[in-house]
């Protein structure tokens, strides 16, 4: 038996594959299906069945493109109404797999389609579950993001979500082990542990959701309180997944095309496509096309462009660092966006070489802010609500980074202002976002709080 979890910190996302005697389970599949067809060659294998646990809405996944590719059965639990051939399997329902078996476990709540696949080992002993949305480690999946009528609310479906945990998880044995689709970072949950693996015997002792002697009136308030709204681009993923989307290979072949610094102007200037460069935030701050979008690849790269682009149809057009072309395509499908048109062919240098017109980002240190700061210098703070409330610098105005565009009255017109985030790489996104809107009178804090802190500016405590 191999049981094989492949994490992907960007969307702070597992998929899992699970092999014996020559035949293979993928459980939630990125986008791209080279990663386990590589796997299921390597092992002699065959992939039989791709299971989904809902309709993701935080990632689209490779179902479609791996079950194209292999021939493999794509499985929803009990509630699932996909557009594309699929097994809606009942709850309850078994699965072999070489000499393991995978039993169905419904369990909505997170959506109504959510479904536990419970992993027995060769012998019929419970070995772990594969609990998608409905068990994190430290929390559970949020109820407020399925497509409910206007009979459900976020209430009703945190009420579910209690009884699936205490009569299809909660009965199972301490020592299975829990494989969760998503760990800290995610937008999924608001209290993820770090760790991507535990016992369920833990879960049951330190899950806040999991408590014995917990109402289902106390599970309802504590699960729904403070969630955050969901990024905009949400609803557009659980769409592809639902109804199918172009296969892997077509986008990265539109996306990797090479483009001249005239086709690129052109592109730009015809189609509507945002430019989006992903180089280092200090190589953008040089030297960037005027007007464009800064998310850098290195950093939480998808998510942030699913908040701040969110809508999936828009063209994009790329400024990547040498040889990260595909692997940057890749990542924008991940999240649904397969509307990449090209990238700038030797980029920001060939620009230039070209005659075309650059802009650059005006930066200072936290020593010189320090300075500025008797001055009574307007500060944006672009950190999430937590790390705002946690400590800031008292003067500072909260524009989080995910609702930018709904701050854009706050910041002056005229007179410069000082913008920062915890280290560097969101204050620069939203420098960009800013300056694309018009507003040049930007300067990034470099280093973010962290060198704030550091140069002993007053903080609250």
């Amino acid at each position: 038996m191999n049981v094989e979890q492949i994490y992907t910190g960007c969307l702070s996302q597992g998929a899992y594959y699970i092999e014996s005697n020559g035949e293979v389970a993928v459980i939630d599949p990125l986008r791209e299906t080279k990663p386990y067809l590589d796997r299921a060659q390597r092992d002699h294998a065959t992939i039989k069945y791709i299971f989904e646990t809902h309709f993701h809405a935080d990632f689209v996944s490779g179902h479609v493109s791996l079950s194209e590719a292999t021939g493999a059965s794509i499985v929803y639990g009990p509630n699932a109404n996909p557009s594309f051939d699929a097994i809606i399997a009942e709850d309850g329902q078994e699965f072999k797999v070489g000499n393991l078996t995978l039993k169905v476990l419904h369990t909505p709540g997170h959506t109504m389609e959510s479904t536990t696949y419970l992993l027995k080992d060769a012998n019929g002993k419970d070995y772990c579950i594969f609990s998608g949305d409905t068990l994190f480690l430290g929390d559970v999946g949020r109820p407020d993001l399925a497509q409910k009528g206007a009979d459900m609310t976020q209430e009703d479906l945190a009420g579910i979500l209690f009884e699936s945990l205490r009569n299809k998880i909660m009965v199972l044995a301490d020592d299975v082990i829990v494989y969760p689709a998503h760990g800290a970072g995610s937008a999924c949950g608001k209290n993820m542990m770090k760790e991507t693996v535990d016992t369920l015997g833990n879960q049951k002792k330190m899950n806040y959701a999991l408590r014995e002697d917990m109402t289902k009136e106390e599970f309802v308030t504590e699960v729904t309180d403070g969630l955050l709204p969901p990024p905009s681009y949400f609803p557009l993923n659980v769409k592809m997944n639902k109804e199918g989307y172009d296969n892997i290979t077509e986008v990265l072949e539109r996306g990797t095309k090479k483009l001249s610094p005239q086709e690129f102007e052109t592109l730009a200037n015809t189609t509507g496509a945002v430019v989006l460069d992903v180089r280092h935030q200090k190589d953008f701050m040089e030297a960037h096309i005027p007007r464009s979008i800064f998310i850098g690849i290195d950093g939480g790269f998808a998510p942030w462009v699913g908040a701040l682009i969110a809508d999936v149809e828009q063209p994009i057009l790329l400024i990547a660092p040498e040889g990260r072309e595909e692997e940057t395509v890749t990542r924008l499908s991940r999240v649904g966006f397969d509307k990449t048109l090209g990238f700038l062919d030797g980029g920001i240098a060939a620009w230039t070489n070209a005659g075309k017109e650059i802009d650059s980002m005006q930066s200072v240190s936290a020593e010189t802010l320090k300075e500025q700061l008797s001055n009574n210098v307007p500060v944006f703070d672009v950190r999430k609500d937590g790390e705002f409330e946690s400590a800031h610098i008292p003067s500072a105005t909260h524009t989080s980074l995910e609702f930018i565009n709904q701050h854009l009255s706050k910041f002056p017109g005229d007179e410069p202002f000082y913008v920062h985030c915890a280290g560097g790489y969101r204050s620069v996104i939203a420098a960009s976002i800013l300056k694309s809107r018009g507003i040049h009178n930007v300067i990034d804090v470099a280093g973010g709080f962290k060198a704030i802190k550091e140069a002993g500016i007053e903080v609250t405590a």
